[in-house]
């Protein structure tokens, strides 16, 4: 007994929690069936999902909780993207979680997952700037090198305002930069004019390029080639390069060749063979042209948007009759009775056999004055009293999906196959019951439900459906030629409709109204209002049939169009194709960099040079001042100061540093003065503000190979704006002078005070 005990408490549970168990899966179904019919799609999944774990082996459960997965995910993904354009990402971020992890096949889900986390990682963590484009080429048996590029050189801002030869500008800018400049041998200079404020030192070069109409391509590193621009040179000069493309998504012919011709058309690249077997493209061109055809593949090579469409097909046929009312006789017969021509006749012969026999013979006319009303018999027919009354109510539903990918057409067929029959025939051969068929064939019919849809998903979640849906059956037979041919009733829509992600729309309505009425009674008494219910019997026939499509379509996978497919491309001129990088701005730290090519090694451009001697300090070193000293400016006005210098010998560039409060002061425009010019050579003025710093750096240089001048004036003006009152001074912090063989010459400060009123 104490072994069977634990056994019977075990099997006496088992039985109390079983019915329970069944019982709370068969409430969750019919709570999820309540929410379904109420298109409460989420709540329906969660209910059915909680039935069929208490019962996974129910296939009804099952069917339901795979059913509505789709449907529950897509209401989810739809209100995530309107959580999404209410700026609530995060919010956002768990709904697309939720509808992935629903139904991980729904791709919109995982494509608007992905969307999101990367708005919120790029407001958390904005992307650091490119450097400039990868070289992105395979190297050839690994020692290949890819097209040359030119080093990152000083992105700080520069003014340049020359008016010399062509060469003597290239030759400036290059040494800003650092780089070497090399010139082809059919190369023609001639003296343009070039005015720049704030821009880089590459930017400085594709101007020059531009006015002295030149081209320049990187030949190592730090070196550029200047060629004179003419169809002949660039294809002398210009970099070839080879890429392979395979392309993931598009693989017909017809979609290959479609990007192979978008390349030749808009890049101007001949040299483009598309390989079906690899599905590739192989595309040689110019360094910016491979870039260029990257992008393109890029914006070319999307996986196909899908939608799955919801369609319902409801019929609904009623029938209503009535009869009501009393039909009396409406016929009376009257017929002789038999009697009155029958007669008797007795036969006797010679053997003594004796027969009687009865004639019925026409009436004789001895007879006709003997009739009488026993003689006739009359007929009247039955009278009929009716009151009946018949309500019929048919509804048929039926509610298939239909998956489809974007501009490719869909067809379901729901229904029978019915053979008519085509060709020659005729019915027999001289009235025998022969009936050859000549040359008969058969095709078959689609009876039944036939859709055909065909979408187009646009940029904004909006679907064009292209549709023809019809409903068809066999209301009847017909005989042509001796064959029984089927009659096929046909209801048909064919339209174009554009509706929203997840939007219902009702597309057609088709409705069919039919009404008899028929009266049958005496004549005369049949139309009396009142008397016509005792001598007439009426008939009411109503017949209604309706036939509701309703479609609603879903994207499951939305077109994968990114920022950098959409935004604009600068790719140079209609004759010539390349890219413009965009300059970034440069660390501080990098900024001493600029002048490179002007400052001794191991001293910082820009900087004081080592204190020299102090007795010969005294006795040589020139002295920079502000022209005026004390200046007095009105909020929102510009003013005008000019940097000096007096006592110098043989200067050639002057790099300076000065500081000022950039909250009050705001820089306008940097012009070269006349001491570096005095003798009529172009002076290239470069300057970078720091607003982090508050420092002003300034290098104002004669041409190379120019030699240095002597005395005093003014190297630079300076124009500021007043931004905000109060008081700042104008110092001079790091300043100094170059010879032309570059050695440093010390250069005493100065200092100015600005009052802004």
């Amino acid at each position: 007994m104490r072994r069977l005990m634990p056994a019977a408490v075990m099997l006496l549970v088992a039985i109390a929690i079983l019915p329970a168990i069944a019982d709370k899966a068969k409430t969750d179904y019919d709570k999820g069936s309540d929410a379904e019919a109420r298109e409460n799609y989420e709540t329906a999944y969660e209910f059915y999902k909680q039935a069929y774990d208490l019962k996974p082996k129910d296939l009804r459960y099952k069917s339901s909780f795979e059913r509505l997965r789709f449907k529950a995910a897509a209401t989810i993904v739809h209100h995530g993207i309107l959580l999404r354009d209410q700026g609530k990402l995060q919010e956002a971020l768990g709904e697309f979680q939720k509808a992935a992890f629903i139904d991980p096949s729904l791709f919109a889900a995982q494509q608007e997952l992905k969307r999101t986390q990367k708005m919120i990682d790029d407001i958390n963590n904005p992307p650091p700037q490119a450097a400039g484009p990868p070289t992105g080429i395979e190297r050839r048996l690994r020692d290949a090198a890819g097209p040359v590029e030119l080093a990152a050189i000083s992105t700080v801002p520069i003014t340049v305002k020359l008016t010399e030869d062509s060469k003597v500008i290239y030759q400036t800018i290059g040494q800003l930069a650092g780089i070497n400049v090399l010139f082809d041998y059919d190369y023609t200079s001639r003296r343009i004019k070039v005015e720049l404020n704030g821009v880089t030192l590459e930017e400085a070069l594709k101007i020059t390029a531009l006015e002295s109409k030149t081209f320049w391509r990187p030949v190592t590193a730090n070196t550029i080639f200047v060629a004179q621009d003419n169809a002949a040179k660039r294809k002398e000069l210009e970099q070839s390069v080879l890429k392979t493309f395979y392309l993931s998504n598009l693989s017909a012919p017809t979609e290959l060749q479609d990007v192979v011709n978008a390349i030749r058309a808009v890049l101007d690249v001949q040299r483009v063979q598309q390989l079906l077997s690899q599905n590739a493209l192989v595309v040689r061109g110019t360094p910016d042209q491979i870039a260029l055809a990257e992008k393109l593949v890029d914006d070319l090579d999307k996986a196909r948007p899908e939608v799955v469409v919801d369609i319902a097909v409801l019929q609904v046929s009623k029938d209503r009759s009535r009869t009501l009312g009393f039909l009396p006789p409406s016929s009376a017969t009257v017929t002789l009775q038999s009697n009155i021509n029958t007669s008797t006749t007795s036969t006797t012969s010679t053997t003594g056999t004796t027969s009687t026999g009865s004639s019925a013979g026409g009436l004789e006319l001895n007879t006709l004055g003997n009739l009488n009303a026993t003689d006739f018999q009359v007929s009247i027919g039955a009278a009929n009293l009716s009151a009946v009354m018949g309500d019929s109510d048919t509804k048929m539903l039926q509610n298939p999906q239909v998956r489809a990918l974007d501009n490719q057409k869909a067809t379901l067929k729901i229904g029978e196959r019915v053979p008519v029959a085509t060709g020659s025939f005729q019915p027999g051969i001289g009235g025998v019951g022969i009936n050859p068929l000549v040359n008969t064939q058969f095709q078959y019919l689609d009876v039944g439900v036939n859709i055909d849809v065909t979408p187009h998903v646009h940029a904004d979640r909006e679907v064009t459906l292209k549709i023809t849906m019809e409903i068809s059956s066999v209301v009847g037979q017909s005989s042509i030629g001796g064959i029984s041919q089927p009659i096929i009733g046909q209801k048909k829509i064919e339209h174009e409709i554009r509706l929203a992600d997840g939007e219902p729309s009702l597309i057609g309505g088709i409705f069919d109204d039919s009404s008899t009425r028929s009266l049958s009674g005496i004549p005369g008494l049949a139309s009396i209002p009142i008397l016509k219910y005792l001598f007439g019997q009426t008939t009411q026939d109503k017949s209604q049939d309706e036939t509701v499509f309703a479609i609603t379509p879903h994207i499951i996978r939305a077109a994968g169009v990114s920022e950098l497919n959409q935004r604009p491309i600068d790719i140079g001129t209609a004759s010539t194709i390349e890219l413009r990088h965009v300059s970034h701005a440069t660390p501080p730290a990098a900024a001493g960099q600029t002048a490179a090519a002007q400052a001794p090694a191991g001293q910082v451009p820009g900087a004081s040079a080592p204190a020299p001697n102090p007795a010969v300090a005294a006795a040589a070193a020139p002295n920079f001042l502000f022209d005026p000293g004390q200046i007095t400016a009105v909020k929102g006005n510009t003013f005008v100061v000019n940097l000096m210098i007096s006592g110098a010998q043989n200067i050639y560039s002057v790099p300076v540093q000065m500081n000022y409060d950039m909250t009050k002061l705001q820089l306008v425009n940097i012009s070269s003065g006349g001491f570096l010019a005095q003798d009529g050579q172009a002076v290239a003025v470069v300057h970078r503000e720091d607003e982090t710093t508050g420092a002003l750096l300034i290098t104002a240089t004669r041409p190379p190979g120019s030699g240095g001048v002597s005395g005093q004036g003014t190297v630079v003006t300076l124009t500021f704006q007043a931004k905000a009152s109060g008081q700042t001074p104008l110092t001079i912090t790091r300043g100094g002078a170059l010879d032309p063989t570059q050695k440093s010459i010390t250069v005493n400060g100065a200092q100015a005070s600005v009052t802004v009123q």
